[in-house]
């Protein structure tokens, strides 16, 4: 089967009566936007709809003429974007209402029973596969949770950091036909080319290829819009040196449903600016144009193609905005998405739970964002980036959402490195931050906060099930990006490396709890000294704790060897000053000495059995050099701090100059004006006696 660029619904034939009259849009930002970016001579641009040209039209006609199915640009797609003549003959009409969903339900609307279409178009006299819009619904079932699936969509806006990307909008909108709510994501990143809209609509491409990108698997976009409502609309801009594009594309359960069509079918138009007569030019030829067109007015929210249009007007010269509507109803018969019960804000409905404790720490434990990012959106988003660049902003209902480290609600803070190690090699290094909650011991919740390429994938994940109060309010952060998360991203693939991470994580909260609980009032049970040569380090400062979560710093320098081939962990030293390495001020606790313990085992080794002094003096030989190892460490680092610390103080005085010297140009400068008043105050003196 031939490929042509652009997604068709119905051969020839079938095409419904659409006016395809100029529109004329008013002139915005758009003309400037390009003019700065290009160097184009044009004043100003103002965009008309449907005005093609006669020689590329037809072109484009006889490329196309013998083909009815397109699935973009690539024939190895998945997903067929046809339909069966036989069934679809009023499909191209408009209509005032665009039907919703059979079921609105999101959990039941998978059954598609009844007025199937069970006539398969052979296109050429050839078979080929196709996906039945069924799989739109069950691949969507993979999101449990409805705030995963617009994690999803911001993930898309975040990758589009590296394209120029600033914001992200997450709002509340409305579909003008019905007046329902509908879910708005709009950011302003390099936009879609057609070429990569079709990418967007299909199954399993992507496109993204560097190692910080969120997004690997190409079907994110499907899932997280079709968990969220029944239809979603597109629009997309996309300007390089070349061109400038825009594109919209439907991806529509309702007109799938209600047509009873056997596959996806997703409808696209693409427009293209002609610099030289300020006009849309209409691309892969007028008809399939108009069959695109005609399902679009009658199943989006835009019953003309001038409203459709005017989407584009606060886009800018380039970027995309999502529109997800006939958003799914919960059991009770509400919107699943609550817009009402915080304007600023995005709930789940009925979603929040009651807290199991005591009267009085329940309030405390309401307030903690382990219980509040189940249901409000603003507290998921807070969280759900480890890092965010400070030129960037989730705005939430027009209002940005304050990035929130978690480690910042810690206190009695540890910093342990753990190097996981897979067939006798290394597979990845992390560095997990732990402590109390702050307002520990008054609440019940523990566990890990476990972030993949900067992406909150685990929220407080608890690895141990607490007895008798053993773990209670521990929690930790870490980012682990040796191992992969699943398609959802709410989960990590249950690999050897990722039972390795829980073992140790579950070991880590043991441990703390069992040297740090007397901190909180509790008994500590256990009497013996942590690991000699482990240091910790508890910071009053909680900047400091910021720099190091996800943070693999270069000033561990332990290792404690445990016994096991598959773990290997260093802590943060502290500065000969008392002071972390980014100069806040921390508490020490108190540590036994590393030389004297090396001698008390030392001389334990002399005095023991002689059958055991080989092996002894083996053992006690190699923590000796170790021992020595790590002091030599040390005091190289402790050396670099005094450097530094001297470097600051340097600054510092440098600083001071300068500030004297700023204030003495000032001085000066305040003179000059002062002559310079007084010169033109004699100056106007003598032109008046001039005159007289």
């Amino acid at each position: 089967m031939n490929c042509i660029d652009v997604v068709d619904l119905s051969s020839d034939d079938e095409l419904g009566e659409v006016d395809l009259k100029p529109v004329k849009l008013e002139p915005g930002t758009i003309g400037s936007m390009i003019q700065q970016q290009h160097n184009h001579s044009v004043q100003s641009v103002k965009l008309f709809s449907s005005k093609t040209q006669a020689r590329k039209q037809a072109s484009e006609e006889n490329k196309s003429s013998n083909n009815a199915l397109s699935t973009g640009q690539s024939s190895t797609s998945v997903l067929e974007q046809c339909q069966s003549p036989g069934d679809d003959t009023g499909v191209c009409s408009t209509s005032a209402v665009s039907p919703a969903p059979i079921c609105r339900q999101f959990w039941k609307a998978g059954s598609y029973e009844g007025g199937l279409g069970s006539k398969v178009t052979l296109q050429n006299s050839t078979n080929y596969l196709h996906v039945h819009p069924l799989f739109l619904h069950s691949n969507a079932t993979s999101h449990k949770w409805a705030f995963g699936a617009v994690a999803e969509l911001l993930d898309n806006a975040i990758d589009e950091i590296q394209n120029g990307a600033t914001f992200v909008i997450v709002d509340k909108t409305s579909n003008p036909r019905d007046g329902s709510p509908a879910l708005l994501v709009q950011d302003d990143g390099g936009g879609m080319d057609p070429e990569a809209m079709r990418r967007c609509m299909s199954f399993g491409f992507s496109d993204k290829k560097s190692k910080s990108a969120i997004g690997q698997y190409g079907n994110g976009f499907k899932t997280s819009s079709m968990r969220l409502g029944a239809d979603v609309i597109v629009f997309s801009r996309h300007l390089d040196d070349r061109s400038l594009t825009q594109s919209i594309g439907l991806l529509s359960y309702s007109f799938l449903t209600r047509t009873c069509h056997d596959r996806i079918v997703v409808p696209m138009v693409d427009y293209e600016l002609n610099l030289s007569s300020g006009t849309l030019d209409v691309l892969h030829g007028r008809e399939h144009f108009a069959s695109n067109l005609s399902v679009l007015l009658k199943w989006s929210p835009f019953s003309t193609e001038a409203e459709l249009l005017k989407q584009f007007d606060d886009i800018g010269s380039h970027g995309t905005k999502i529109i997800i509507y006939n958003l799914w109803l919960n059991n009770d018969g509400n919107s699943e998405l609550d817009f009402d019960s915080d304007e600023k804000d995005i709930c789940i409905s009925g979603d929040t739970k009651k807290v199991d404790t005591i009267p009085a720490w329940k309030a405390v434990n309401e307030q903690l964002i382990a219980r509040r990012y189940h249901h409000s959106l603003r507290v998921y988003l807070s969280i759900l980036y480890l890092r965010i660049p400070e030129t960037f902003r989730i705005i939430l209902r027009g209002e940005i959402v304050e990035h929130h480290n978690i480690a910042d609600d810690l206190k009695y803070i540890e910093y342990i490195l753990y190097k996981p190690q897979s067939v006798g090699s290394v597979e990845g290094a992390v560095v997990s931050t732990i402590g109390f909650l702050k307002e520990a011991p008054r609440v019940n919740i523990h566990g890990f906060c476990v972030y993949h390429k900067n992406r909150l994938i685990l929220p407080f994940w608890q690895v141990v099930s607490y007895s008798d109060s053993r773990g209670r309010g521990v929690v930790g952060v870490l980012e682990a990006n040796f191992v992969e998360p699943t398609h959802n991203k709410q989960d990590f693939e249950r690999t050897s490396l990722f039972q390795k991470l829980e073992g140790r994580l579950k070991e880590m909260t043991w441990e703390y709890w069992d040297y740090h609980c007397g901190l909180i009032g509790y008994q500590i049970k256990k009497k013996s000294q942590p690991p000699a040569s482990h240091y910790s380090s508890h910071f009053t400062g909680q900047s400091s704790v910021q720099e190091s979560v996800g943070l693999n710093k270069t000033y561990m320098v332990s290792d404690r060897v445990k016994g096991r081939l598959d773990v290997a962990e260093q802590s943060i030293p502290i500065s000969s000053h008392g002071r972390s390495m980014q100069g806040l001020p921390m508490k020490r606790k108190e540590h036994v000495d590393l030389v004297k313990i090396e001698k008390v085992k030392r001389q334990a080794g002399t005095g023991g059995k002689t059958s055991l002094q080989p092996l002894n003096g083996i053992g006690n030989h190699l923590r000796d050099e170790e021992t020595q190892n790590l002091l030599q460490e040390n005091k190289k680092l402790r050396a670099k701090c005094l450097e530094y610390d001297k470097r600051g103080e340097e600054l510092t005085i440098k600083v001071e100059e300068l500030k004297n010297e700023m204030r003495e140009v000032q001085r000066e400068y305040g003179q000059l004006l002062a002559e310079l008043k007084s010169l033109d105050a004699v100056k106007d003196e003598k032109d008046v006696n001039g005159r007289d």
